[in-house]
């Protein structure tokens, strides 16, 4: 899809622009777009996903970038390629190997939809990475944004990438008054992007978007006498950049009270394995969940125990607590040391399950939370409760 006919369909999707005066001047296009790529030529970070083009190191990088910070992603980027270095190596390994590899790094689904494309692009593109965009959008975990930036950067297509930071940058320099996120906000977003869109730089031009929202355009305090397209800001010559883009107000996280049994039998503990779908899936945790209303703790990790893994146990002290957030909700959890007293474990609602010794904890991918609770087992050198 050429350029033009990228910015057509969807200027047509949001109708006309409403950016003001300035915005569909052609000149004045042409002088923002020329000051944000020599920005970016002579200010980019020094990324290791930057090295080259290569459309399976684009790949990895921005599926790791989802809802990730660079900082974040940076160690975790680098030692993926050298476990991972190639499709064929991610297609073929065990789906444990990759959540381990993961592990820390959040949002799992990522993992387990990256080990699935994996395994497409070696059965359906004969280990290419495809270039054409059905292609790429019909990947697992790869939607609409991911599929323009991987197109853009390893492959020069004129694709426009839309994330927050571009929306928010986008928001500003058109000072949009509607919300960003109602259906009418964001596809003025993308219509109004797709008009700034520079298609003779794809790959650089999106980047550089994508990098003055992260160091510069910043949701609070945004450094205005930095940036490179401050002239052509609609919001700094109000006065007010951090108005926009315009939110609702935001609601009240949930908060639940999860208790988890460390259950032994001798020296080893009882891990299970969530089923893939949901949240957190694929990983292994300590048996238990959400407290009912009425119960205490220690009544829901005796239910909860039976109803995961179908064993009776006794609940002996507390081992510790642990707070956590999610996106949309937090949690404490809580942990306790508990007997193994009657009946096999079954999987009734987990994918697997193993008696392992502390020593091999480091082996399993766990929930960040969980992990906290591996490294105070080990720290302590804990061992089965005294009666």
């Amino acid at each position: 899809m050429s350029g033009r006919t990228a910015r057509t369909r969807a200027r047509a999707d949001a109708g006309a622009s409403t950016a003001g005066p300035d915005w569909p001047d052609a000149a004045w296009l042409q002088r923002c777009r020329a000051a944000l790529l020599a920005w970016f030529g002579s200010s980019a970070r020094r990324l290791p996903w930057r090295e080259n083009r290569d459309p399976y190191r684009v790949w990895i990088s921005e599926i790791m970038l989802q809802q990730t910070q660079v900082k974040q992603v940076m160690p975790y980027f680098e030692r993926f390629l050298v476990r991972f270095p190639d499709v064929a190596a991610l297609a073929v390994a065990p789906l444990d190997e990759v959540l381990k590899a993961w592990e820390g790094m959040g949002y799992y689904a990522r993992a387990r939809n990256l080990h699935r494309a994996a395994g497409r692009i070696m059965g359906e593109h004969s280990g290419v990475f495809p270039q054409e965009p059905e292609a790429v959008r019909a990947l697992p975990g790869v939607g609409v944004y991911t599929a323009a930036a991987i197109l853009s950067i390893a492959f020069g297509r004129p694709e426009v990438v839309v994330d927050g930071n571009v929306a928010r940058v986008i928001a500003r320099l058109a000072a949009l008054p509607e919300e960003a996120r109602s259906a009418a906000g964001r596809q003025k977003i993308a219509a109004l992007a797709a008009d700034f869109f520079d298609p003779g730089h794809p790959g650089d031009f999106n980047e550089a978007m994508m990098e003055l929202g992260a160091l510069i355009c910043t949701p609070r305090s945004p450094a205005c006498a930095a940036c490179p397209v401050a002239e052509c800001c609609a919001a700094q010559r109000e006065g007010d950049p951090e108005r926009y883009p315009v939110r609702r107000p935001s609601r009240a996280k949930p908060h639940h009270q999860i208790a988890a049994a460390l259950i032994w039998r001798g020296r080893e503990l009882l891990i299970a394995r969530r089923r893939e779908e949901g949240l957190l899936g694929g990983l292994w945790e300590f048996p238990g969940g959400k407290q009912a209303p009425g119960e205490s703790l220690e009544e829901t990790a005796v239910r909860e125990t039976a109803e995961e893994v179908g064993l009776s146990i006794r609940v002996v002290a507390k081992f510790m607590s642990v707070e956590h957030a999610y996106t949309h909700f937090s949690i404490t959890l809580h942990v306790f040391q508990s007997l193994w007293l009657s009946g096999e474990p079954a999987c009734r609602a987990c994918s697997d399950w193993r008696w392992i010794t502390l020593e091999q904890l480091r082996d399993f991918a766990f929930p960040r939370a969980n992990g906290r609770v591996i490294e105070a087992l080990l720290t302590k050198n804990a061992g089965p409760p005294a009666i």
